[in-house]
């Protein structure tokens, strides 16, 4: 490796331990730091090979903070890391994984708190914008419609 891209490969594995990253965010950094395309194969190889960055351990990570912190939906999630172009291979059996019971507290929780905040004329209106409300979150239609015709929220 000549002087630059060794440099360059520093400040990345830099970047990368401070925290997780998918392939795709560190490529764009280091197109924002003038990297050609041979030094960043080179680079994201070695990145790679060394572990300093891991698509599923990117995934576990990222999955776990949007679910538990920001109170994702599964469909929400999968299309955050199809924006990343992470492999539906890699994220879809970390979102298997999620816990279905705290699946269901964690919409049970939000739909809770906004149903005081919703107006309509009927009962019906209010129910479909509470599954609306748990569509926007990127929950799955059919757990956000059992959860509001279980609940019965007024």
């Amino acid at each position: 490796m000549d002087y630059i891209t060794t440099k360059l490969l520093r400040k990345a594995a830099a970047y990368a331990s401070r925290r997780e990253m998918c392939r795709w965010d560190l490529q764009g950094r280091l197109r924002t730091w003038k990297a050609s395309p041979p030094q960043i194969e080179a680079i994201m190889d070695y990145l790679e090979k060394e572990g300093y960055i891991n698509e599923v351990r990117f995934c576990q990570s990222f999955v776990n903070d949007k679910f538990r912190f920001n109170q994702w939906g599964k469909i929400k999630i999968a299309q955050a890391l199809q924006a990343k172009h992470v492999s539906p291979a890699i994220y879809q059996p970390v979102l298997d994984a999620i816990d279905p019971e705290k699946y269901t507290q964690v919409l049970d929780l939000l739909l809770t708190q906004k149903a005081p905040l919703v107006k309509g004329q009927s009962k019906f209106e209010r129910q479909g914008k509470l599954i609306n409300f748990a569509l926007q979150r990127g929950f799955e239609f059919e757990v956000a419609e059992h959860i509001v015709n279980l609940k019965n929220y007024e």
